[in-house]
């Protein structure tokens, strides 16, 4: 980007980032590396791996990234996230969940403690300096919050977890996250015609709200009592119950928002996390870059308190994810115009959009 396409500092003077962001794909080759390669992901649930000995692969953004790696749990109870990768000759050392006491490939027999650590090499006899601490399984940052796990590609991250997660821990910590289980027949993944940043800036304002989800969240949220609050690398939304009844939060005394009725708490954390807290439990949603012009949008349910589910603003969270993508899309093709390039916020209703364009150029 040139100087002349940076945000603004002041919204009521900034223009939106170039419309080039949401079509290039060298600009998405690019922010896979400087970018998701070094933030903060959600990756397996805590539940998987409850034991000692336990052994849970996954690919960190499919689509995206495609690295692929696996939390272990040693005999000592300590939970790491290493690279799934032999450093032999590239073999898989995991293939599945499971109970194991090492990690053997099983392409030449390379076996690692559950640690990372190299253990044994079959007919390496003979070999100079071997073995060494390249011969280890890759060790990445990993973090714990709620039902989750967090994990980072890279060894500098863009943020400190802790940092990072702050704001969300202020507010819901005397919720117990931590309790809440995943529901998988609440949970889904969507396929977007549309980049990433676009569902990011759909998320970040309730402005559309009365627009696009008129018969649907509209009828939930009081939009005029709807306010943002920005963080260094995130955001929070406070939805409060329409007409002043249905399903709330009450906070306890101490609460940033103690003495008032939260419908929802929506936060998005820098560039693709969002946890939406809702009196049943939490939406988790994560939305994944796949390229310049389609995105993965993955939801899961985390349940607290299952007698109010199907009330209130997470009621229906199924038929607002459509009304968002089909408008998501329409505004995919509309940035791909060659007559549309720049717009400008409302400094009453996009002050989120605003916070993470400004967050975003950084990278650009």
């Amino acid at each position: 980007m040139t100087k002349r396409d940076l945000v603004d500092a002041d919204i009521a003077r900034a223009s939106t980032i170039p419309s080039r962001v949401y079509c290039d794909e060298s600009m998405f080759r690019h922010l896979r590396e400087a970018l998701f390669a070094k933030s903060w992901q959600p990756v397996r649930d805590t539940a998987d791996l409850r034991t000692a000995g336990r052994v849970a692969p996954f690919t960190l953004l499919e689509g995206c990234l495609d690295e692929p790696l696996v939390l272990t749990r040693d005999d000592r109870d300590v939970v790491r996230c290493l690279s799934n990768v032999c450093t032999h000759r590239g073999g898989l050392v995991a293939q599945g969940d499971g109970q194991a006491s090492s990690l053997r490939c099983r392409y030449h027999g390379r076996r690692f403690g559950l640690d990372g650590c190299f253990r044994s090499m079959p007919e390496f006899q003979g070999v100079e300096d071997f073995p060494s601490a390249a011969d280890d399984l890759p060790q990445l940052p990993l973090a714990e919050w709620g039902p989750l796990y967090f994990a980072c590609l890279g060894s500098d991250p863009v943020c400190g977890f802790e940092q990072w997660v702050a704001p969300v821990v202020e507010r819901t910590a005397w919720l117990r996250p931590d309790r809440f289980r995943l529901d998988p027949a609440r949970s889904e993944e969507y396929a977007v015609e549309a980049n990433w940043a676009l569902y990011c800036e759909n998320y970040l304002e309730g402005f559309h709200i009365p627009y696009v989800h008129r018969t649907s969240l509209a009828g939930a949220l009081d939009h005029h009592a709807y306010t943002t609050h920005l963080f260094d690398w995130g955001s929070l939304q406070i939805g409060r119950p329409a007409g002043g009844g249905g399903p709330a939060f009450a906070p306890p005394e101490g609460h940033p928002d103690h003495g008032q009725r939260v419908a929802g708490w929506y936060f998005w954390l820098f560039p693709n996390v969002m946890l939406n807290f809702y009196p049943w439990g939490l939406s988790l949603n994560v939305v994944q870059p796949v390229g310049a012009r389609r995105t993965r949008v993955v939801f899961r349910s985390y349940v607290g308190d299952p007698s109010r589910l199907g009330e209130g603003a997470g009621a229906d969270l199924h038929r607002v994810e459509q009304e968002d993508e089909e408008i998501v899309e329409e505004v995919q093709r509309g940035v791909a115009s060659r007559l549309y390039d720049r717009g400008r916020y409302s400094a009453a209703r996009e002050r989120g959009t605003h916070h993470f364009h400004r967050l975003l150029e950084r990278f650009l």
